[in-house]
């Protein structure tokens, strides 16, 4: 009975001492100056941009790992990650095969520039491999040999090399304005590259202390007829934003995607307005908002840029910071500092891509009220126009001869929002009613009297 164990334990001996002189080996190896550059030379040729690696270790327990050290995308700007760590599945690798289990991102600076940047090189490169082998497949044979380089191979499907998990230690977004956001938490994936659950929450920068929550509801396994459902629920400014998102799959019937369609249904309840636009606080008050979204696509990057939104809203106790526009209106406009509390205000907003149309807005603040519609261009530059109302019986309305009609500019952008008042409309509100103030808002002519 001994024997058995005896074998037993000597073949566990000898498989530990084989497995610690292979990680010995791989340790040295991949602390190898030659190791690092094939690896910074393969990233570079794949990714389409220069990629250095600062260091390199492979740790054995308590899970295989690849840590890379002072990694850096040379886009512009660069991508900088203090580390990357990678952890393979180990029953793959015995097979030959790479899966990644868990993909660790930690103290990483990612400017949105830098990503886009990173994603046009690839997309040349992809559509180089395509034109490439297009062109050798239709080439005339000869007799000397055809040889296809890597370059000219079809691009892969980058979907069996995602992540299953992916975890987030501090990583900074930058965006193209130069606004820095920080997050932590992580991603799964299901097999079918669409995430299972992603759990975030904004650490530094604006949006300090959101927490994003998406989980999946419903898969139907080699269905395309019945969408794929997620639930959304966002903690921000005190309130909640939350919904329902389904995904329409289409494929042909070899299961190519052929493309992707988005929509659903978004509750905002109590959400403070300064917390969504801070460290500016334009507007302050609580809003409450219904939302429908649709997108449709051929791919998943795609898919922002085609979505369309639909958004009512109510702001309560809401306050605009920087303008008193009574005063701004009495002094022609030269009176820009103050607040203006607002009993009301309502609207609705629509996007396509990144531009923004607010309509049917609708405000009052005592006496005053005003109605109007404002853009708000990709750049988030606003421009629209107001009108203000001043009731008969108001100081101001009686101050211009009864109750007006002012036509109000808005400008400047979403940081930085600037309302002035139209001199030419202001001519017509001094001649005492709204009609005059319509009219004067139309005598271009006289504009030079009273600036732009």
């Amino acid at each position: 009975m001994k024997t058995p164990f005896k074998w037993l334990f000597l073949t566990a001996l000898v498989l530990t001492v084989l497995l610690l002189a292979a990680a010995f080996g791989a340790h040295r190896w991949v602390n190898t100056d030659d190791f690092r550059q094939r690896v910074e030379r393969d990233a570079s040729a794949a990714l389409g941009v220069p990629v250095v690696v600062g260091s390199m270790r492979v740790d054995v327990w308590p899970v295989p790992a690849v840590a890379l050290g002072n990694l850096k995308l040379l886009s512009k700007p660069p991508l900088t990650l203090e580390q990357l760590e990678v952890r393979p599945d180990w029953r793959a690798l015995l097979q030959g095969k790479l899966v990644v289990v868990t993909l660790v991102i930690r103290k990483a600076v990612l400017p949105q520039q830098g990503i886009d940047a990173v994603l046009v090189a690839m997309q040349k490169k992809n559509q180089a491999s395509v034109q490439a082998l297009q062109a050798a497949k239709t080439a005339p044979v000869t007799a000397a040999k055809v040889v296809i380089t890597p370059e000219a191979q079809p691009p892969t499907d980058t979907t069996q090399w995602l992540p299953r998990r992916t975890v987030f230690d501090d990583v900074t977004w930058v965006n193209n304005a130069g606004t820095s956001t920080a997050i932590e938490g992580e991603a799964r994936l299901s097999p079918d590259a669409l995430p299972d659950s992603v759990l975030l929450k904004v650490i530094r920068g604006n949006l300090i202390g959101l927490r994003a929550e998406l989980t999946r509801e419903s898969h139907a396994a080699g269905s395309t007829a019945q969408p794929d459902q997620w639930a959304l629920l966002v903690n921000v400014g005190g309130g909640k934003i939350e919904g329902k998102l389904d995904l329409q799959r289409s494929t042909t019937p070899a299961g190519a995607s052929t493309g992707l369609a988005v929509q659903g249904k978004l509750q905002t309840r109590g959400v403070e307005v300064s917390a969504l636009t801070a460290p500016n606080k334009p507007l302050t008050g609580l809003v409450d908002a219904s939302t429908t979204l649709q997108s449709r696509a051929a791919t998943t990057e795609a898919l922002i840029d085609a979505l369309q939104t639909q958004t009512s809203f109510n702001v309560r106790d809401a306050t605009l910071n920087g303008i008193d526009l009574a005063k701004a209106i009495q002094s022609a406009g030269t009176n820009r500092s103050g607040q203006t509390k607002l009993q009301t205000l309502t609207g609705q907003v629509s996007s396509k891509g990144r531009a923004l149309q607010l309509s049917n807005l609708v405000a009052s603040s005592g006496a005053l009220s005003a109605t109007g519609n404002v853009t708000v261009s990709p750049q988030k530059v606003l421009a629209g126009k107001l009108n203000a109302n001043l009731a008969n019986d108001s100081k101001l309305g009686g101050a211009l001869g009864g109750g007006v009609s002012v036509p109000l500019i808005v400008g400047g952008t979403v940081e930085k929002p600037d309302v002035s008042v139209s001199p030419s409309g202001l001519l017509g509100a001094a001649l005492g009613t709204g009609a005059g103030a319509r009219l004067g808002d139309k005598l271009g002519g006289l504009k030079g009297l009273f600036g732009k």
